[in-house]
């Protein structure tokens, strides 16, 4: 479950113009929810405060069931992460690791045995079509291949909350309507699942609610 209640960010603490102002929407857990709006009005801010990577100025945000603040104590954070994937627009791999050991990182950050890691890593990475690439390092993938491998160690773990940041934008539409699929079928059991996108035509084809952002305001909750 996300709930943010007049959340506001700003690059610098209480200084200057917010990025992000007087945010307030629910999201239950297992919901699925489109987050729109034209480039610059806020959605990959809005990414990085749900993904943790920045924190509340101003505001209430509950995360997973945990309320966040400035003064949430850092272990409590980095769990709370454990159980958030997270596909950049960047796509951040570990260019000098391998496709596997990218996506077997989140399982390895939450001690599983390596027997387990092997077989959940190799199935993912199939289903991707990344198969052949196991032992590739990640510096020599395309770019539709660095974003199936992101988009792989953004789910392998089985987070509780997904969040994607333009996660189709180098994929051919087959590889992306596969992906939209997953995403939907990963709501319909439970996981919560947040997709920034400009994709007019992934919406149509999973219409489900929005939240539409304009210069860092909320100006539509499809709730």
């Amino acid at each position: 479950m996300i709930r943010l209640k007049a959340v506001s960010w700003r690059r610098e603490r209480r200084e200057g113009a917010p990025v992000l102002s007087n945010l307030s929407f629910d999201v239950p857990q297992g919901g699925f929810r489109w987050l729109l709006g034209p480039s610059g009005a806020g959605k990959t801010s809005l990414l990085s405060l749900l993904h943790l990577e920045n924190l509340p100025t101003d505001g209430t945000l509950c995360l997973l069931d945990k309320d966040v603040t400035a003064q949430t104590p850092r272990a409590v954070l980095v769990r709370l992460r454990q159980r958030i994937g997270m596909v950049h627009q960047d796509f951040r791999l570990m260019p000098d690791l391998s496709v596997a050991d990218n996506v077997a990182l989140p399982l390895r950050l939450q001690h599983r045995p390596e027997d387990e890691i092997t077989d959940e890593v190799h199935a993912i990475l199939k289903w991707v079509g990344l198969g052949e690439c196991i032992g590739v390092r990640a510096s020599r993938l395309s770019g539709g291949e660095q974003q199936r491998t992101a988009i792989a160690r953004a789910i392998v773990h089985r987070p509780g909350l997904i969040l994607a940041d333009e996660p189709t934008n180098a994929l051919e539409e087959p590889q992306a309507h596969k992906l939209l699929d997953l995403f939907g079928e990963l709501s319909s059991m439970g996981t919560t699942v947040i997709v920034a996108t400009h994709n007019e035509a992934l919406v149509r084809r999973l219409p489900r609610p929005a939240l539409v952002l304009e210069r860092g305001r909320l100006v539509q909750d499809g709730a």
